[in-house]
């Protein structure tokens, strides 16, 4: 982790608590930096569509897998189904999915995509990949998987099932 102590995190410090953050503490503060810029200028660009990051999440999800139920897309987004439940009906008000109730429990509702929404996915596929492409700008595809490992790792360490 020697490149992390290269990090600048503010000039404030005094000669007591320079030792203070740990290279660890610099490494996850970073991940969150960037997870945080990430999600502004996702916002940001999926603004145009009058969405935002969760609701083309959604979309994307249940693109790849249709008729979800609000507590699967829940836990997929790693939200709470409150959450996602305004998520849902946000898209539904915009014409882009509909709740039916599933055939074998008529208190479950599955979520599909409508076909304003179909018609929809392939400019926001452009904007993501778009968004993807600047973010990932400069990393070789090497460095890349092995970070995506450890980032798989990271996240398997912290499960908590």
């Amino acid at each position: 982790m020697r490149a992390f102590m290269e990090i600048d995190l503010g000039q404030d410090a005094d000669a007591k608590t320079v030792g203070f953050l740990t290279e660890a503490d610099q490494f996850v503060f970073l991940l969150e930096e960037i997870t945080s810029r990430l999600r502004r200028v996702f916002d940001a660009s999926v603004e145009q569509f009058g969405l935002n990051r969760t609701q083309w999440r959604t979309l994307a999800y249940l693109y790849r897998t249709p008729g979800m139920t609000q507590t699967e897309l829940a836990k997929q987004l790693d939200l709470e189904r409150a959450s996602i439940g305004q998520a849902i009906d946000r898209l539904e008000a915009m014409n882009l999915v509909e709740r039916r109730g599933a055939k074998n429990d008529r208190r479950v509702w599955q979520i599909h995509l409508l076909p304003a929404a179909m018609e929809l996915l392939p400019a926001l596929r452009k904007m993501a990949d778009a968004t993807y492409g600047r973010l990932l700008l400069g990393i070789d595809s090497n460095d890349l998987e092995n970070l995506g490992k450890a980032i798989i790792k990271m996240r398997d360490n912290l499960d908590v099932d």
